[in-house]
């Protein structure tokens, strides 16, 4: 698995494999065939003892030894993204690791080999037109024949993914009512194997702030390596994806960039809403495509459903709607105890003595109701309060210390299904009839109060509300908005039957 806490060779990363002038006098071939393939071997030994498994699987299965002649050996991999990270972090471990089975050994070449069958010849690979020549330049430095091969900063900034918290694993995360499928599916994800087939591609997770969907989407990433080597799990924020698009195609890089994500075998992206920019979008777009088509898992989180997305692309809606979509709801009062039972817990293995009694939980756990980052809010200030006063914890203390925690309940969200489903009742028609093109008088009156009713309900904006009921023009809905408020200004009966449809919609 690939996480960012692996550093990727600090004392390497910054100096340029060894190199030395150019001779003019042929020296033979060091070794026969059969003699380079066992001292291959041992070098592969070597590498992976020095770097561990996990590194080792990651960059160096799939380096392949193409020959030795002289002073240098010659390796090849199957992508220049893999060419020019080994070449940036590791190489001179590669050099090492060589140089304990033939100290004679001067210089490592790396090459990117074709999808033909390799050769062991350095005439033979040159013909092949993926080698790229290494010569040395008169202040001892690399240069190439084809483009320089300097650590290619987006791509590895896409790979080095976002940090992940130790914190958020599976043990720690408490389940109830409001999350049970989401957990079960990133249960599900985390612990399918390699190879074997994926079951919900993309997983949509969405949910508001603070109700655990970070905590769920990175304790995927900590678990999906963990007993199958061979995965690679990259978390990234799409933020971290956009940075190192952008930071991709500025640098020149943006293949280098595809070839990364498009290697990744469970790719989980956080904060989808946040996704801007049409480039941005649509290469966002072909990485998703590119690995659900090639059967790799995508886990993706957002604040809002697909549908709600309003700034996305409608491909990339359709795309994600397409998986398991599935919401978080708000933590009920049982799972809220859970929860600030468990941090009590945490917080007595720093504050020995710190305690909280029952009572105190329950009032908390009744009161503080919006998310969970206020109940971890709400027991910094009783710990705060405890240790700087050395006041014991009571219910007044608490009454005292989360009174701005403590939040009206919140208006239940207006969904504009919710609004044609109802409308169609009350009116006696279809939700069909309602999208639908047709103009008789039984349906344009429902179909104008559903428009208003969706303005006045819900945060849409007038496009969306048009593209929602039939994909009619924004003008459209300004004309129903604008028909509806004058009508029921005049007409008593209409105005009360607007508000009748307003409280069964905002019923709990």
């Amino acid at each position: 698995m690939l996480k960012p806490s692996e550093p990727a060779s600090a004392d390497y990363s910054r100096r340029p494999y060894p190199t030395l002038p150019p001779t003019h006098e042929p020296r033979p071939a060091m070794h026969t065939n059969s003699s380079e393939s066992e001292r291959w071997g041992r070098v592969k030994q070597r590498l992976r003892a020095e770097v561990g498994d996990d590194v080792y699987s990651s960059w160096f299965t799939r380096m392949d030894l193409d020959a030795t002649e002289g002073e240098v050996v010659r390796l090849s991999v199957p992508t220049r993204f893999l060419k020019s990270w080994i070449q940036a972090h590791y190489i001179e471990r590669v050099l090492a690791c060589w140089r304990a089975e033939e100290p004679g050994l001067r210089r490592v070449e790396l090459a990117v080999r074709t999808a033909v069958i390799r050769t062991h010849t350095r005439a033979k690979v040159e013909r092949s037109g993926e080698a790229e020549r290494v010569t040395p330049t008169a202040n001892g430095e690399r240069s190439e024949a084809r483009t320089a091969n300097a650590p290619t900063p987006a791509a590895s900034d896409a790979l080095g993914g976002s940090p992940l918290d130790p914190r958020l694993t599976f043990d720690a995360f408490l389940v109830g009512r409001s999350n049970t499928l989401a957990h079960a599916a990133a249960k599900q994800v985390a612990s399918a194997r390699c190879g074997e087939p994926v079951m919900f591609n993309p997983l949509y997770i969405h949910a508001g702030v603070g109700l655990g969907k970070t905590h769920l989407l990175q304790a995927i990433a900590w678990a999906g390596g963990h007993g199958n080597g061979s995965r690679k799990v990259l978390y990234l924020t799409v933020e971290k994806f956009m940075y190192g698009f952008v930071a991709a195609l500025k640098t020149q890089t943006a293949i280098a960039f595809k070839e990364a994500l498009r290697g990744i075998d469970v790719l989980v992206i956080d904060d989808l809403q946040f996704l801007q920019g049409k480039s941005t979008q649509a290469e966002f777009c072909h990485t998703l495509n590119a690995l659900i088509d090639a059967g790799r898992q995508v886990v993706i989180a957002a604040d809002r459903s697909p549908s709600d997305l309003e700034t996305l692309d409608e491909r990339v809606r359709s795309r994600l709607a397409g998986g398991l979509v599935v919401e978080m709801g708000s933590h009920e009062e049982e799972l809220r105890l859970e929860i600030l039972k468990s941090r009590v817990a945490a917080a007595r293995a720093h504050h020995v003595g710190f305690d909280v009694p029952g009572p105190v939980l329950a009032y908390i756990a009744k009161t503080v109701t919006h998310n969970g980052r206020d109940l971890d809010g709400a027991l910094n200030r009783l710990l705060a309060h405890n240790k700087l006063t050395g006041q014991v914890v009571t219910v007044e203390m608490a009454e005292r210390a989360v009174r701005d925690l403590v939040r009206p309940q919140d208006p239940k969200r207006v969904k504009i299904e919710d609004i044609q489903r109802i409308v169609a009742r009350q009116y006696n028609v279809s939700r069909a009839d309602l999208l639908s093109s047709r103009r008789t008088a039984n349906v344009v009156r429902p179909r104008q109060i559903a428009m208003y009713l969706a303005k006045a309900l819900t945060l849409r904006s007038l496009p969306e509300i048009g593209r929602r009921f039939g994909g009619r023009d924004h003008t459209t809905v300004l004309h129903a908005v604008r028909k509806i408020e004058t009508l029921a200004g005049n007409d008593s009966a209409l105005a009360e039957e607007i508000e009748l449809l307003k409280r069964l919609l905002q019923e709990p």
